[in-house]
């Protein structure tokens, strides 16, 4: 009989998104970056309104938030990874769940799980909000490009806190693992992308950004949302298998 029967795995993974959703920082954490990111719609659709430059049409102002916005999920990754190792809960689950490796995955599926319909409200909250606000100016928006660009924005968001989730198991505390991630995302990766333009396209975030937003016209070395959204995907996957690999070796 095989160990990892459907009512068993159905078990584990109820168990791990219970542990999510009854964690108030998780929630604090997504009603922040809620309200942030009304906060910057409101302020980007007022430089729209005044003809700001580089805001050319309601998309563009309603995903100009993303920027800042990525930060709230990579606290909500960190912050699901760390919690357990915060009072010991840790040494719980595994006595319960002594198969790690499966934990730790079953962990991650219930972070993208939880994720996912809140990257896809938050972020269609900012675009729904520019779109009110200026519907009736020159600026449009087609119907089919904001479908791909919320699509690709949730899928971006959602790498990402998986991504950050995977460097927190990695670190298991939350300050160093945030200190990691906010750094490389808004001081050290700006930086990179300045000092190596070659490369730039291959870090995580400058990848991503391909996902939701199209290139602009006078940028070179483009890539397309699919090979943005497999440079993310590669990351991600590459940093959850060394996390998972690392937790199977550690001790609680």
């Amino acid at each position: 009989m095989s160990v990892f029967s459907s009512r068993k795995i159905t078990l584990i993974l109820g168990a791990e998104l219970d542990k999510l959703v009854t964690l108030p920082l998780i929630w604090l954490t997504l009603i922040g970056a809620f309200i942030l990111n009304l906060v910057l719609a409101a302020a980007f659709t007022s430089a729209g309104l005044q003809g700001a430059a580089g805001m050319q049409n309601i998309l563009n102002i309603g995903l100009a938030s993303m920027g800042y916005l990525q930060a709230g999920f990579i606290i909500l990754g960190v912050l699901a990874a760390c919690s357990e190792y915060m009072g010991g809960q840790i040494r719980t689950t595994l006595t319960t769940i002594p198969w790690r490796g499966f934990q730790l995955s079953t962990k991650y599926l219930a972070l993208a799980i939880v994720t996912i319909p809140m990257a896809f409200m938050i972020v269609g909250s900012g675009v729904l909000y520019a779109f009110i606000m200026l519907k009736d100016t020159a600026l449009v928006i087609e119907i089919d490009v904001m479908i791909k660009a919320l699509v690709g924005a949730t899928g971006y968001l959602t790498l990402t806190t998986l991504l950050s989730a995977a460097i927190g198991s990695l670190f298991r505390r939350t300050t160093p693992a945030l200190a990691v991630l906010l750094g490389h995302y808004f001081i050290v990766g700006p930086l990179l992308r300045n000092l190596l333009p070659s490369i730039k396209n291959y870090f995580p975030d400058t990848a991503g950004n391909y996902m939701y937003m199209p290139p602009v016209s006078n940028e070179i070395n483009i890539l397309t949302p699919m090979q943005g959204t497999g440079i993310s995907m590669l990351w991600t996957l590459t940093f959850m298998i060394v996390a998972i690999v690392f937790y199977c070796k550690r001790d609680a």
